[in-house]
């Protein structure tokens, strides 16, 4: 069965690029951005993981973590480190599961047989401090994921979790936010004092409330 939003991350020990984990340890009081990738030595992932490791900064001042996976041995994924960070003009500075008996695969829905029995898809899932999974996606293992894009959902997740806000569509990080149908607008202004713009009753904005 699928992992649904709000369903708790399932814990797991495994073997790393770093030596041994607990998820539900590693994870702690931060963020965890948590994908999977079909196969090492495979040009896609390649270019994937070095951008993944050229993020640390980014996703460091969010509080996110990183944590990759794939099915192929740990002896592999120590290999392809050496022409990720050749190719791809960084040093990858998070752990990589070898889960060769595709347990966590498995447990985490990432193989697909109807598009391949064996290898994992791109999976990603963003985990909160609570350890709740705040969103999944899935893409194709021919097309590469887009990381400003995950970056983006996580300043959303992140804002949305600590205001009674929602972002519209496309929104950017510092650009103005819906007002929740739940709060009222005569109350609006206690909330959120940089003000607001009734453009329906049922859509209002206002700017950023945490910057």
């Amino acid at each position: 069965m699928s992992l649904r939003l709000g369903d708790e991350a399932p814990n797991f020990k495994a073997q790393t690029t770093v030596g041994e984990i607990d998820f539900h340890d590693f994870i702690g009081d931060q963020w965890v951005v948590f994908f999977s990738h079909p196969s090492d030595f495979t040009p896609v992932c390649t270019t994937e993981l070095g951008r993944t490791a050229k993020l640390k900064g980014d996703f460091e001042k969010r509080g996110v973590k990183a944590m990759a996976l794939s099915v192929d041995p740990l002896e592999e994924h120590l290999e392809w480190i050496n022409d990720i960070n050749e190719t791809q003009n960084t040093s990858v500075n998070f752990p990589i599961i070898a889960d060769t008996d595709h347990k966590i695969a498995e447990l985490y829905d990432m193989i697909h047989p109807n598009a391949n029995a064996t290898a994992t898809v791109r999976s990603v899932f963003i985990i909160g401090p609570d350890k709740k999974v705040k969103l999944t996606l899935t893409y194709p293992a021919s097309t590469g994921r887009n990381f400003d894009e995950i970056l983006r959902v996580i300043d959303s997740l992140q804002l949305t979790a600590n205001y009674q806000v929602a972002t519209p569509a496309d929104w950017k990080y510092g650009e103005d936010v819906i007002v929740v149908p739940a709060i009222k607008t005569e109350d609006i202004p206690g909330k959120f004092p940089k003000g607001y713009t009734e453009v329906k009753p049922y859509l209002r904005t206002t700017p950023q409330p945490n910057i």
